[in-house]
């Protein structure tokens, strides 16, 4: 077949269930009737020899494709190759849909994507239906119009927050922009780049690598949209706003940008750029005060007291003696409270990351935080929680480290204080002999090589160094990380011991309090059933279900693994127990598929409970233990397959 004739073919398979016209098809790809009867034949031809596809013709109606979905994806595979279009994998796909969806100002049909990616149109809707799910999370919904097609509807500023967020869409936990960058010149990259870093330079403070970036993308997306005649609306707080030295700096950065994209900031999309550049989170803690607002600064310095004591009360750590821990916490909520203020949405791509390693730690910031509610005019979201849980790991992390001065390395992050901590610490407890120079981002790794001696570089992103050996880790530092530099620097006596003494979740699960194979329809059931068993065997009080169930709703349980760990109130326990529950099909439980769930109702001990969670976050990182688990249909076996599993973690 000729380059025309697989065009009728493509359009022919992209139709579902309607009959094509030969009028219509001669105005498609532009050539007589005559000419598409005679493919047509051709086309025929190649199906009859090839697939067991047929074209079916009527008359005064139109030829129709008779083929399965198997068939047609063979097909589809087999024109891509031929005509070698755009070469896009599934998730370069979905950005590119994403990003014309978002940035379209009138509908789009299903039929032109189908046609521009070569895909069947249930392809296209299975990429819709994701990207509908994603876009929820900011305010943004699909109108759809039969022959018409869709369109995005929500405000502009939402829209904005989702172009510069495109990348979570494929990886919630990367951070990489490099997709929406590439939407724009280079040229023009490089000119907001320049003028941002003169910003930075003339004000002396320096972005974070991950909000230099995002205040770059905001900038661009800005400029495209502008020019769209698409402008932001009204910004609440506005004379607020433009009372800080940010909204100066803003609006001379944007000026200076007027002349080369020929285009003028009105004083809403200064203000809107400036509440981005509030919400940013910068390197330097002694340039935390950046802001002349009189109302954030008392109010963060309030939070970080009471948190920092209900913290120590409830963990039995003095987080008191960590000075970092309070400089570390005033800097990140300062950034946290404006974005709050400003109703801009808190994104963590490592929410889930989090949540798995650091169960204990993200529960009682979760507990703490309920306790606080009347004293902060703000909802703290989950994403931010898992923040604060990074802080306080960390500061934990240092308040038990011991160090020594052998191998130098430098830590090059992205993302800031909170984290940078976390690494250092981490780093430094797992391997003695490492001595961290200093945490820094990805600008200032040159100066640090120049005038110090680095024996390794670890950073949170891919680096070309030549002078040192380097390693990427992911921010939290997995065990398959802390493995990859253990390799690096050839040590192997530097680990703590795991866990000691005896398992402390078998000590509360009873053959009476397991339920193997349970069949509910949503997370609360599964809760209520666990908890009113336990009831009925005189563990907790009955208040223990609803409490549970009101604990879920401030922050869903699961750990990841198919794994979720409900608990409520500990003032209705009488006597600890743990129920749990494999269940006969996987529930959506918050962002997880969860088929394992340990309903906890233990005494609150902090020693006993740091155990249970190490424990439980030890079975999420093991696939197959779930597996084995959740297959189980014998009460007594698994229990045995448990307690075979968690002792050989123990010893």
């Amino acid at each position: 077949m000729n380059d025309r004739q697989k065009d009728i073919l493509r359009i022919l398979l992209t139709e579902q269930q309607t009959h094509v016209l030969t009028k219509q098809l001669a105005e498609r790809v532009n050539c007589s009737e005559k000419t598409v009867r005679n493919d047509l034949k051709v086309i025929d031809q190649y199906l009859k020899e090839h697939t067991n596809a047929r074209l079916i013709k009527k008359p005064n109606v139109g030829i129709f494709l008779e083929i399965d979905e198997e068939e047609k994806s063979n097909l589809f595979k087999q024109l891509l190759a031929a005509a070698n279009p755009i070469d896009l994998n599934d998730e370069e796909r979905l950005l590119e849909i994403a990003y014309r969806l978002l940035m379209e100002t009138k509908h789009v049909t299903l039929k032109s994507f189908a046609e521009q990616y070569y895909i069947p149109k249930n392809v296209v809707k299975k990429d819709l239906r994701k990207i509908e799910r994603w876009l929820k999370k900011y305010h943004l919904t699909f109108i759809s119009k039969q022959k018409i097609g869709l369109i995005v509807k929500g405000t502009e500023q939402n829209k904005r927050l989702a172009l510069s967020n495109l990348h979570q869409l494929i990886h919630p936990q990367f951070f990489n922009r490099r997709f929406i960058k590439s939407q724009f010149p280079p040229h023009e990259v490089n000119i907001v780049e320049k003028e941002l870093k003169q910003m930075e330079n003339f004000y002396d403070f320096t972005f974070t690598d991950d909000s230099f970036e995002s205040v770059l993308i905001h900038t661009l997306i800005a400029i495209k949209r502008m020019k769209m005649n698409q402008s932001v609306s009204a910004v609440a707080n506005s004379s607020q706003v433009m009372k800080t030295k940010e909204y100066a700096w803003t609006k001379r950065f944007l000026k200076k940008l007027e002349p080369y994209f020929s285009v003028h900031f009105s004083e809403q999309e200064i203000l809107y750029l400036t509440i981005h550049i509030l919400g940013a989170k910068i390197n330097d803690p002694t340039a935390a005060k950046l802001t002349l607002d009189t109302q954030t600064q008392p109010l963060v310095d309030s939070f970080v007291y009471e948190i920092i004591q209900r913290m120590s009360r409830l963990i039995n750590v003095d987080f008191h003696k960590d000075q970092e821990l309070q400089r570390g916490l005033s800097v990140h909520l300062l950034t946290t409270f404006q974005r709050l203020a400003h109703d801009l949405p808190i994104s963590n791509p490592m929410l889930d990351d989090i949540k798995k390693m650091y169960p204990y730690m993200f529960d009682s910031i979760i507990t703490v935080i309920a306790e606080l509610k009347e004293k902060i005019p703000y909802v703290i979201p989950e994403e931010e929680t898992a923040y604060l849980t990074l802080h306080f790991q960390a500061s934990y992390e240092r308040l038990k480290k011991v160090s020594a001065e052998d191998q130098r390395v430098l830590i090059v992050c992205h993302m800031g204080i909170g984290m940078s901590q976390l690494i250092q610490t981490k780093l430094e407890r797992y391997f003695r002999d490492l001595h961290i120079v200093g945490c820094v981002g990805k600008a200032k790794v040159d100066e640090y090589l120049a005038n110090d001696s680095i024996d390794l570089v670890i950073a949170t992103m891919p680096l070309s160094l030549k002078q040192v050996p380097s390693i990427t880790v992911s921010p939290l530092l997995p065990e398959s990380d802390i493995r990859k530099v253990e390799q690096m620097i050839q040590h192997r006596n530097g680990h703590p011991a795991a866990v000691e003494g005896k398992s402390e979740l078998l000590k509360f699960i009873k053959k009476e309090t397991l339920f193997l194979n349970l069949k509910k329809e949503h997370p609360y059931e599964v809760i209520e059933e666990l908890a009113n068993a336990i009831y009925r065997l005189g563990y907790v009080e009955k208040q223990y279900a609803h409490s549970a169930i009101l604990r879920e709703k401030m922050s869903a349980t699961s750990i990841g693994s198919g794994i979720a760990i409900p608990h409520g109130d500990p003032d209705f326990i009488k006597d600890s127990a743990i129920a749990v529950a494999t269940l006969k099909q996987p529930l959506e439980w918050g962002t997880d598929q969860v088929n394992l769930v340990f309903l906890m109702a233990v005494k609150e001990e902090h020693e006993r409970m740091k155990q249970l969670f190490q424990e439980l976050s030890f079975l999420s990182e093991r696939p197959e233990i779930i597996q084995s688990l959740t297959t189980e249909t014998e009460p007594s076996k698994w229990i045995e397959i448990l307690d075979f599993r968690l002792q050989k973690m123990l010893t």
